[in-house]
């Protein structure tokens, strides 16, 4: 399938999106913009975060992953698994009692105006790496396959996708993603069905046949007993179930769609039903790479990594088969952006300018300066998405799952001691402090654990131990009593 025809199907994709968005947008206000007017359908909700949650990262990433590491990656995804269950029934409720817009103002009352803007100003910067880089990998991975072929530079490339980003979020914010996101699961899910299945009947295979194959090659192995390594079965448990409560539960764009359905037992139901459901979507995705590497194997393509499915889905397979990658890719990269830009647009706009509580300004005003903070972070996603291209790294998931352990562990201690302690946190600069020391300490054990304790290594239980720090660290800028 040649490049043009390639470009011309992305943009008639994006005319979808805008329909969609503007069918959805009308009538719309802030209130619509940050929570959707607490009316989303709960089962419109946990069909579109499938999308949100999986990105680009997982359709390139974890299939890639399979060579080095196996059915490994199982172990992050039981983990997460264990964390929506902790998110479903002990934040959710906490969330809806509070009745709260940005889930931070549970630290502004539980600890004061410094531990709220400290949590969502790490929140800010958790999210606004991890959606970039993000971003990044399926930007690249488009220019390298369709847009270089037509001589268009990386930066406008990047530029042209964040408008289209930008102009389908304008307006209707998580009343529109809500739809938007839910027609792209779809699109993607499909995509990465219709790959499984060409792919074993190039190779002459039925399902039980290819996972017998797979199991031949070693690929469907899952738990690693070393407990030295980074990847140890427990510490891959543990972290995953933490990165969910950290990357969702404590994230405001995951949550910003939760509070908007319409009740907590609804958006329970959500939860479990994504839950369960992202599951099976990752071991399809571990089933697509045991499959790619042995389609690889059998063509002698020595290709590994983030770069092997597109280049065996648009150099090695039919053009139809190639077009429903690009729509499963497009479709990933979309609800991890658009979900993003909102969510930051919604923390800062709440959470650091208080724009809700500002009454010197009427509905105009407040929804002149969230439209104005919109296109701010567009700007920013912009360098964000060239400053990766200039680092050029091929494992995407892996460095965001590490920026994950730094960035959300402060997050997480905040929560975990507010919840599960009573004592008051003195006023004033110290829980700054204590947020921005936690990752220092962490970042000098990770690099030294291995000199330290004779040869173990800190994988993604690093969130774990950066949390505990921080709570530590709340400890003793603590009081006794109840506040």
């Amino acid at each position: 399938m040649s490049a043009t025809l390639l470009f011309t199907l992305v943009i008639a994709y994006f005319l979808v999106l805008l329909v969609v968005a503007w069918i959805t947008s009308r009538n719309s206000n802030n209130d619509s913009f940050f929570i959707g007017n607490r009316n989303s359908n709960w089962m419109l909700v946990a069909f579109g975060m499938i999308g949100t949650s999986l990105s680009g990262v997982t359709f390139v990433s974890v299939p890639g992953t399979v060579g080095s590491n196996n059915f490994g990656y199982l172990q992050v995804v039981i983990g997460y698994f264990i964390g929506y269950f902790i998110v479903a029934y002990v934040l959710l409720p906490l969330y809806y009692r509070l009745n709260l817009t940005s889930i931070y103002h549970y630290l502004e009352q539980r600890f004061g105006t410094v531990a709220y803007k400290t949590g969502a100003l790490f929140f800010i910067i958790s999210r606004t790496v991890g959606a970039t880089a993000r971003l990044y990998l399926v930007i690249n991975v488009l220019q390298l396959f369709i847009l270089d072929n037509l001589h268009v530079p990386f930066w406008l490339t990047t530029f042209v996708i964040l408008l289209m980003i930008l102009l389908y979020t304008f307006e209707g914010g998580v009343k529109t993603i809500v739809f938007t996101d839910t027609l792209q699961t779809t699109f993607m899910l499909a995509g990465l069905v219709v790959c499984i299945i060409y792919i074993m009947s190039q190779l002459d295979l039925s399902l039980p046949d290819a996972v017998n194959a797979l199991g031949a090659k070693g690929y469907t192995q899952v738990f690693n007993p070393d407990v030295n390594s980074g990847s140890f079965w427990l510490k891959q448990i543990l972290g995953g179930a933490f990165i969910t409560v950290g990357m969702t539960g404590l994230d405001q764009e995951m949550m910003q769609k939760n509070i908007s359905v319409k009740n907590l037992k609804d958006s329970q139901k959500n939860m479990i039903t994504f839950s369960t459901v992202m599951v099976l979507v990752n071991l399809l995705f571990l089933l697509l790479g045991g499959l790619l590497y042995v389609f690889a194997e059998s063509r002698q393509i020595s290709i590994t990594g983030d770069d092997l499915f597109p280049t065996i889905a648009l150099g090695y397979l039919p053009p139809v088969i190639a077009f429903m990658f690009i729509i499963g890719l497009i479709s990933a990269l979309f609800p991890s952006a658009d979900g993003a830009l909102t969510a930051l647009t919604s923390s800062f706009c709440i959470d650091m300018l208080g724009l809700k509580k500002r009454t010197d300004l009427d509905e105009h005003g407040k929804k002149k300066t969230r439209r104005l903070v919109h296109l701010a972070f567009t700007l920013i996603f912009f360098l964000c998405v060239i400053i990766f291209k200039w680092i050029d790294n091929k494992s995407i998931i892996n460095i965001i799952l590490t920026l994950a352990g730094y960035t959300y562990g402060p997050l997480l201690g905040l929560f975990a001691f507010g919840i599960l302690s009573r004592r008051p946190v003195r006023q004033g600069p110290a829980t700054l402090i204590v947020c921005l020391a936690a990752p220092v300490i962490c970042y000098l054990l990770a690099e030294n654990a291995a000199h330290w304790f004779s040869g173990f290594h800190i994988g993604i239980e690093l969130l774990i131990l950066n949390a505990l720090i921080t709570m530590a660290g709340l400890w003793l800028i603590s009081g006794k009593g109840e506040k």
